[in-house]
């Protein structure tokens, strides 16, 4: 359970839940009125924490900084709404908080005899209101002060939220090309030579038999084109993300406090200013 001292240590600090989910921002703390002692917690859920709902921290506990209940996260965010702002829970919005809980009113609920009220607000120091106000105060005095009224408005807050949008990847492949090359090759051929008898190769003619047969062989040569391939690499491929910024307009709607005097005269004719 979370004392009194401990308040500063909740407020404004995350909610987990026991899986370790964050739920929200502990937003207020609400006292026992006849006890004083921290009965329930506000905590804003949702985008930008624009949702409160309320969660009892009777078995709470701070861990470091911040507040664990054992409550899971769709359990909290899905509470029944009570309006924060009212400063005070009615015996019946409470009773209904307990019953959602799974919490038994006669243990939790009416643990202290004679108790007139349920839980009230209260805040961290510098904080604006009045703690635990169930309603207005009126001036005493002669100060000529009247009873006082908070006015209020709801203000929008954009951001934005990063959400993949699809994957890219590199995959290499084989592909077969027919590649054409023209390569020039020799080859031998036969050419018949003759030649007159000379004095000078009359010699050479005159040796061997007079009249005989033979054979001459000439061996012939060619040459064929060979083709081989080499693998050397060409190019390196990597993949880079460039980020583009674009301005998007959003819109929303919010609610603001209007405060307007009626004056009541004797005939019970109220006058607007």
């Amino acid at each position: 359970m979370i004392t009194r001292e401990q308040i500063p240590a909740v407020l404004d600090h995350q909610v987990y839940d026991p899986e370790g989910k964050k739920i929200g921002e502990a937003g207020h703390i609400f006292l026992d009125d006849v006890t004083g002692e921290p009965e329930w917690a506000s905590v804003r859920t949702g985008l930008f924490g624009t949702s409160e709902t309320f969660v009892p921290i009777h078995d709470a506990a701070l861990v470091e900084d911040h507040l664990e209940v054992p409550y899971t996260k769709d359990q909290v965010k899905d509470a029944p709404h009570v309006d924060v702002e009212q400063g005070h829970l009615s015996e019946q919005e409470e009773r209904r908080l307990y019953e959602y809980y799974g919490m038994d009113w006669s243990t939790y609920g009416r643990e202290t005899a004679g108790r007139t009220g349920t839980a009230k607000q209260t805040g961290t120091a510098g904080r604006t209101g009045t703690a635990g106000r169930t309603g207005t105060r009126a001036g005493t005095g002669g100060t000529g002060r009247g009873e006082a009224m908070t006015r209020s408005e709801e203000e929008m807050r954009v951001g934005v939220e990063r959400h993949p949008t699809g994957k890219a990847r590199l995959r290499k492949y084989v592909v077969t090309e027919n590649v054409q090359r023209t390569v020039p090759v020799r080859h031998e051929e036969v050419r018949v030579e003759r030649e007159p008898i000379t004095e000078e190769n009359i010699d050479e003619a005159m040796k061997g038999p007079e009249i005989t047969e033979s054979e001459h062989e000439v061996t012939l040569h060619e040459e064929r084109p060979v083709v081989e391939t080499e693998v050397r690499p060409v190019e390196r491929v990597r993949l880079t993300t460039d980020e583009r910024t674009e301005e998007e307009t959003v819109q929303g709607e919010v609610r603001k406090e209007r405060i307007e005097e009626e004056e009541v005269s004797k005939d019970d004719k109220r006058r607007r200013r």
